[in-house]
């Protein structure tokens, strides 16, 4: 039963992460920038939710906390927005820089905020006092599923999804008949660091409880990316491979209740094992995968 439990709710950090990363890879635009949007989100959330008093209604403490892992997520994402879209960046140099950056800063602000709370709080005591306030049931298996037709809906029956598939297959097409490229790829950003801000709060909340962010998201943003380009880009299969990358990372942290393999198998071994997996399925389907075309190509609208 804590194996279901555990998978359902790292399912939920993955399927939101790798939603976003679909949404701006289908506009056109490579975001391997996830772990840190997560970062954010998730130090944003974690401000509010660590600062909201005692008595808080629940629903209250849920929506401004989401509310503000979200801002924190897109406003994030605005700089690979700016420098991908505006000023033509690579955008894979972009990506990794926000994750390196993301995380040092987290470091920072949180031993400074630490450190100023009456001559410094015990950064354990905040996590477990996070830790206890696990409002976050998104890991349900309703909202799973309500999440995916949504988003497969907006994504494939709308006119607002055709037209962003569309400037991440041919964007001088959709330019030549009235769509703005360049507003559908900064849409196509902004719900990335809008799912991603999600994600890290989910995960910092309910599938992990830390707070020092020392490791960042110990590579959860990662392994949505290896979950979107698994999935081919597609909501459903993407929702099917979360479930999949979900259920070995739940293992990694619920190793110890197979008492008949714990003395074969050292516990380590269980915690590669999301990643190691991520890398022999990314070797074995990475030939076949359909990526947009003209995802990672800047856009210049005076080419044809």
């Amino acid at each position: 039963m804590l194996l279901i439990q555990y998978t359902l709710i790292y399912a939920s950090v993955l399927i939101f992460v790798a939603f976003g990363g679909m949404f701006s890879e289908r506009s056109g635009v490579i975001n391997l920038g996830l772990e840190g949007i997560m970062v954010m989100g998730a130090l944003g959330g974690a401000f509010v939710l660590y600062s909201l008093p005692a008595g808080t209604p629940a629903f209250v403490i849920i929506l401004l906390t989401i509310l503000a892992s979200v801002l924190f997520g897109m406003l994030y994402s605005l700089f690979l927005a700016v420098a991908a879209i505006n000023f033509k960046a690579d955008q894979t140099l972009v990506g990794t820089a926000m994750n390196m950056l993301a995380t040092a800063a987290a470091i920072v602000i949180v031993k400074s905020f630490n450190n100023a709370r009456s001559g410094g709080t015990n950064p354990s005591a905040i996590l477990d006092y996070i830790a206890n306030r696990k409002v976050f049931l998104i890991g349900d298996f309703n909202i799973y599923m309500i999440l995916t037709v949504i988003l497969y809906v907006l994504l494939n029956k709308t006119r607002f999804g055709l037209r962003l598939m569309a400037c991440g297959e041919h964007p001088q097409a959709a330019d030549s008949v009235g769509i703005n490229v360049y507003k559908m790829r900064y849409a196509g950003v902004l719900i990335s660091g809008f799912c991603g801000g999600i994600g890290g709060i989910i995960y910092i909340s309910a599938a992990n409880s830390q707070w020092d962010f020392m490791y960042g998201v110990a590579g959860a943003g990662f392994l949505a990316l290896a979950v979107m380009i698994f999935g081919q880009w597609n909501p459903l299969r993407i929702a099917a491979s979360a479930l999949l990358f979900g259920a070995f990372r739940a293992v990694a942290d619920t190793y110890s209740a197979f008492d008949a393999l714990i003395h074969l198998v050292p516990g380590d071994v269980y915690k590669m094992l999301p990643y190691i997996i991520s890398l022999v399925v990314l070797a074995f389907t990475s030939k076949k995968s359909r990526a947009p075309k003209a995802e990672g190509i800047p856009y210049d609208k005076g080419t044809r």
